[in-house]
């Protein structure tokens, strides 16, 4: 094909294929600590909404419970309702600083160990490994034509995978129902048909990325490896390869020799163990690439290499580009965990933190908002006063009936009534609502005959207090006249 005056080959793609990678078995430091972080996510995950919390009558004894049909959301001794939203907008802006602070600390930590993403990833290397075999032998057996031994294999491989998936897709609808009740629904064919539709929408997905796409989905499909190259600096800790010790590589047989003659002569022996175990096959050696999750189990396949040919560990290792010139420098290496950005972070999580509890901890039991009636603004009585309508709504955060005192204030000599509530000897109204709900109270405003308003619209304040507790609620609005 011919662009003007030069020549493109198009005979090839335009994109390389993606290769599929082995991971290779590895045991160490940082393999051991995946496999607790994995375990404790999975069991948190898998276990959380089958434990009871009891609440009281009439709540549910589900720990933790988003029940979108009754607008709550439950976790454990909290209950959030709809008005109280912020807190979710607290949590995101938590999460966000939290993620922010450890990759000023390790960098990619969270994608190498916590990412939903690389914990199932993880359990369904660990399927493939026990049921196929580890690399050498995934291998052959991909190479291999298809015959009774492979069919089985992979036949059982894919069987696990689909529970596995299954399970996740179930357990994540178990946040949202009674967890026992669906559990018991579902595996007799009572559930709704819109549980066995999210059951398979989300197995479909686990089984996808986890079993298929796995590091594809780190490298084109999630936006954080992205924003963390722009969030990181020189002092963050990364997976790295010590070039300075590592180069000039060779074999171990050239290495020694070299060493004899007083050559130089890298540690690294190009085993090609860092590449061998990595969940997305990159090289370290390479430096800085967007497909290390900061895992840290090149480190473990370089640890056991040097061990065995007598040299020192942690050819790579979590360091930074600063140490890397240090040492260079004959100068020791040092680490700026405490510095600025990592300050400012920890400060901020605090005064969020303590916001929310501070929050919390003074929350009120109840809640009233007030809605002004706008179809008339106002209308005249007969005997000559002008009367404004309001709807009212009473939250009783309570798992027991709650009594309210309603008054209005800001114009002298108006009145309060209302069909719904019950009238009070000094004027004011008593509102009863029951345990964990709502309830909508119509009320009218009206001035007395002679009172006459400065203004078209004059404010005025409504204020519902709790008689046992003292606990008020006001809340300003407007009174409009002619």
């Amino acid at each position: 094909m011919t662009i003007g005056a030069e020549e493109v080959d198009d005979d090839g793609p335009l994109y390389e294929a993606a290769k599929k990678v082995y991971p290779q078995k590895i045991w160490g430091t940082y393999r051991r600590l995946k496999w607790i972080v994995l375990w404790i996510a999975l069991g948190v995950y898998y276990v959380l909404p089958l434990i009871r919390w009891n609440r009281g009558p009439n709540l549910p004894d589900q720990a933790v419970l988003l029940d979108i049909a009754h607008s709550r959301f439950y976790f454990f001794f909290i209950q959030i309702w709809p008005q109280e939203v912020y807190y979710f907008t607290g949590l995101l802006i938590l999460a966000a600083l939290i993620l922010f602070l450890s990759n000023a600390l390790f960098g990619r930590v969270w994608c190498g160990y916590a990412c939903p993403q690389t914990v199932w990833t993880d359990l369904y290397f660990w399927v493939e490994r026990v049921i196929e075999g580890d690399r050498r032998e995934r291998m052959k057996l991909d190479a291999a034509s298809w015959n009774a031994e492979k069919i089985l294999k992979r036949g059982g491989k894919h069987a696990i995978w689909i529970v596995i998936a299954l399970a996740t897709g179930g357990a994540a609808m178990l946040y949202f129902v009674d967890a026992p009740t669906l559990l018991r629904q579902f595996f007799t064919f009572q559930a709704p048909a819109v549980a066995y539709i999210w059951a398979g929408i989300l197995t479909f997905t686990t089984y996808s990325l986890a079993g298929f796409m796995r590091e594809q989905v780190c490298l084109y499909m999630c936006p954080w490896p992205r924003i963390q190259a722009a969030l990181t600096d020189n002092d963050a800790l990364n997976v790295t390869y010590r070039l300075d010790r590592g180069e000039p590589r060779m074999s171990l047989k050239e290495a020694t020799k070299a060493r004899a003659h007083h050559e130089p002569a890298g540690d690294c022996v190009d085993c090609l163990q860092c590449v061998a175990v990595c969940p997305t096959g990159i090289d370290i050696r390479k430096g800085p690439q967007l497909g290390c999750i900061n895992c840290g189990l090149c480190i473990d396949a370089c640890d056991a290499v040097m061990t065995k040919i007598k040299r020192p560990t942690r050819l790579i290792a979590y360091d930074n580009d600063e140490n890397r010139e240090r040492r260079m420098r004959g100068e020791p290496n040092v680490f700026h965990l405490v510095r600025p950005r990592t300050i400012m972070y920890a400060a901020l999580i605090a005064l969020t933190g303590g916001i929310m509890l501070y929050v919390l901890g003074t929350r009120a039991n109840s809640h009233l908002s007030v809605l002004h009636v706008r179809a008339p603004l106002f209308t005249q009585t007969a005997e000559g006063g002008i009367r404004n309508g309001y709807t009212l709504r009473f939250a009783n955060k309570l798992a027991e009936p709650q009594d309210f005192t309603l008054e209005v204030g800001g114009i002298s000599g108006i009145t309060l009534s209302s069909v719904v509530a019950k009238p009070l000897a000094d004027g004011r109204l008593g509102v009863r609502v029951d345990p964990d709900s709502t309830l909508e109270v119509p009320v009218y405003v009206t001035t007395a005959p002679d009172v006459n308003l400065k203004a078209s619209s004059t404010p005025i304040t409504f204020t519902a207090i709790d008689p046992t507790t003292g606990e008020r609620n006001v809340v300003p609005d407007h009174f409009f006249g002619p």
